[in-house]
């Protein structure tokens, strides 16, 4: 059992039922130009994000931890962003920024479009899970559970954008379907003031998981392989 330093307690894991879960690191929430930016919303602190995320994908592979990428969008016509009743057209601020912006329609989080596509920074490679999600969180008419639990996965660690959105959505449900989470503030990214990060880390930490930093997640990873190689 690997241990990693967390709030409100340390997070107890095994490297091979634990998954880390990136979550909608695509051009649309992390690049100039792309959805999140079109909409208004801050992108201050992307870039160390991005960072970050990119250095626990890289510990996660070399110590056989499965990497998941989350994939947000719809389809090109967005049939499958909800009907003419659907709370989802009514609140999705990528809908609303095509309405106020009709000629940006088909080309936020559409699937096939560079808005939908991960970042070039951190393309999925060979053994890597890529789930594409239709809602904010990954649980929602995706094959994620399906996908964990046929590897025996039971604990998850987060990171991705944003915080306070997607993250928190998708970790909120894999409490309810009895998964450990930890997510990695340092390597999530926050849509909204500072006070939406506080409230997101806080909502973890005291209901739904724990909340670590990614260089101590990658840490016990690396102490772990360690104590293998010894032993």
């Amino acid at each position: 059992m690997t241990t990693a330093i967390a709030e409100p307690e340390h997070f107890d894991f095994d490297p091979s039922e634990t998954a880390l879960v990136v979550v909608d690191m695509q051009n649309a929430y992390a690049s100039k130009g792309g959805y999140i930016d079109l909409a208004g919303f801050d992108l201050t602190g992307a870039e160390g994000c991005i960072e970050n995320v990119r250095t626990a994908i890289d510990a996660c592979r070399r110590a056989g931890v499965l990497v998941t990428f989350l994939q947000n969008g719809w389809d090109g016509d967005y049939v499958e962003a909800g009907g003419p009743m659907s709370p989802n057209l009514a609140k999705s601020n990528a809908m609303k920024t095509m309405r106020r912006r009709p000629e940006l329609m088909g080309t936020l989080l559409a699937k096939g479009g560079w808005d939908y596509d991960i970042i070039d920074a951190l393309q999925p490679q060979a053994g890597d899970v890529v789930i594409p999600k239709p809602r904010y969180s990954g649980f929602f008419n995706s094959m994620l559970d399906s996908a964990l639990r046929s590897r025996g996965i039971r604990k998850l660690v987060f990171v991705g954008i944003a915080t306070n959105v997607c993250v928190e959505s998708t970790l909120r449900d894999a409490f309810h379907l009895e998964y450990h989470c930890l997510m990695l503030d340092d390597a999530t990214h926050h849509a909204g003031p500072q006070f939406v990060r506080d409230a997101a880390v806080y909502n973890v930490a005291t209901f739904f998981g724990w909340v670590g930093s990614t260089a101590d997640f990658c840490s016990a990873l690396t102490s772990d392989a360690k104590d293998s190689i010894d032993a």
